[in-house]
């Protein structure tokens, strides 16, 4: 992939006048996004995975969390007022956000879905996201992002007891 390639979701950032800095590297295989931290040497707080569900409404929303932690699927349908939310199947991944799985963004999907990004991101300057395809990253603020998807912070992730 050339240097400056740029995606969808950067042309957005561009239009919005948010700041970014993107990330290429190469990738053969996605795996997860903690391979890909592990393969880059980033840390896992700070590196987000987007994950996109269909409520009981067939609403679709939109979760952005740590790479290495899990989506606690009740405070998440709380937080956008459904009985309950599935995945979306990889197969449908697609068609549902326009970007492949392993690149998808919540920056720039076909339609505008609610978002909710957990508050962890809070405690960071710059967060590590996709960048709209495989083999790139989009380092920025978390309330760039925020602002740059119109969501909004809040605990989605589950707690591990000790």
């Amino acid at each position: 992939m050339k240097k400056d390639t740029k995606t969808n979701a950067m042309r957005i950032l561009d239009k919005e006048k948010i700041s970014y800095t993107p990330f290429y590297y190469e990738c053969d295989e996605f795996i997860d996004g903690v391979h890909i931290a592990d393969m880059l040497g980033q840390p896992y707080e700070s590196s987000f995975k987007t994950l996109v569900m269909q409520g009981k409404s067939k609403n679709y929303f939109v979760f952005v969390l740590p790479i290495a932690e899990e989506v606690d699927m009740k405070k998440a349908a709380r937080t956008v007022g459904e009985k309950s939310l599935e995945m979306v199947h990889v197969k449908d991944i697609q068609q549902v956000t326009g970007y492949i799985r392993g690149g998808v963004t919540s920056i720039g999907m076909k339609k505008k879905y609610p978002t909710v990004i957990d508050e962890s991101a809070t405690l960071f300057d710059t967060i590590i996201v996709s960048g709209g395809m495989l083999g790139t990253q989009i380092h920025l603020s978390p309330e760039d992002l925020r602002k740059a998807v119109d969501g909004q912070f809040a605990d989605i992730t589950l707690t591990h007891a000790e």
